[in-house]
């Protein structure tokens, strides 16, 4: 299980300042996702004309039912300039790996809690570490796809573009480079490594 909460909402404008595709996700309904505030908050977006449709679905974790669901709407995706996906680090990534040239963003931080996550057969995860760096390494999480969970670039150790740890792991930071190069966010590397906000919310603890 775990906890999702909606980013602050300076990021989150931030992250609609153009046309955007929403992707919403209700498939674990044992963890806490904050259905009415991202209700609320696209309502102001979708008044505001900045919305180019939304996919409200379950599991979104699940590669090959997204990818059916995102075909079928391929044209309004295409009009938008970025996805923004409600869910877990697992859906995000999901989401990313299907819309490669699309800039997709995390709308959500996810904190753990004990038990089961996500249903993807895809070689993704989300290691539910609170504010989450998605959107600075182009959907690609640094901490799951790095070996050593480097979060301020390749560690010079990679050959052939796979892991010196690992050899039969492509190199995390070498995917997000390509990554960014796809969607036109490469100067994003030049950002200073932020620090994460590992504390939960405290009317979660309240909870």
């Amino acid at each position: 299980m775990l906890i999702t909460q909606l980013k602050d909402r300076e990021t989150l404008d931030s992250l609609a300042a153009g046309k955007v595709f929403i992707v919403n996700c209700h498939g674990c309904k044992e963890v806490r996702f904050p259905e009415e505030e991202a209700k609320a908050l696209q309502k102001e977006w979708l008044e505001a004309d900045k919305v180019t449709g939304i996919l409200t679905t379950d599991y979104i974790c699940n590669p090959e039912n997204m990818k059916l669901r995102l075909e079928r709407r391929r044209a309004m995706i295409d009009e938008a300039d970025a996805v923004i996906v409600f869910s877990c680090g697992v859906g995000v990534q999901t989401v990313s790996e299907y819309l490669e040239g699309k800039k997709v963003y995390a709308g959500c931080d996810t904190y753990p809690l004990p038990g089961y996550q996500g249903v993807t057969p895809l070689d993704v995860d989300c290691d539910q570490c609170g504010e989450c760096y998605l959107n600075l390494t182009g959907g690609i999480c640094p901490i799951t796809a790095c070996s050593k969970s480097l979060v301020n670039g390749q560690c010079g150790g990679a050959k052939n573009g796979h892991c010196e740890v690992d050899p039969n792991m492509e190199c995390g930071w070498e995917r997000i480079q390509r990554r960014l190069t796809q969607v036109g966010r490469l100067d994003a590397l030049k950002c200073p490594v932020q620090v994460r906000n590992f504390a939960t919310d405290l009317d979660l603890k309240q909870e």
